[in-house]
């Protein structure tokens, strides 16, 4: 359930990207950087989560490390639609 948990934070980080995107550029350009500014801070986020899983939770990196692909690549795959679909239009 964690799993998901982070996943779907991970979407809503996005949204509040995306959105202080609009914010500043007012454009569908903008908005497309957001989602690319998005995918570095989530990166690191889900890196903390997998130091977190390995150091407080008992977890091998081996046993993380499947986990930490999971909640990243959820989230930076929907970045990447939107970032292309919103430099698109």
């Amino acid at each position: 359930m964690h799993i998901v948990l982070v996943m779907v934070g991970g979407v809503v980080l996005l949204g509040v990207f995306v959105l202080f995107g609009w914010l500043w550029g007012a454009s569908a350009a903008g908005m497309a950087m957001g989602a690319k500014a998005f995918l570095p801070a989530w990166l690191v986020m889900a890196g903390v989560n997998m130091w977190v899983g390995v150091a407080h939770a008992g977890y091998s990196a081996k046993e993380e490390l499947p986990i930490f692909f999971a909640n990243f690549l959820v989230p930076a795959i929907v970045a990447g639609i939107a970032a292309w679909q919103l430099s698109r239009g």
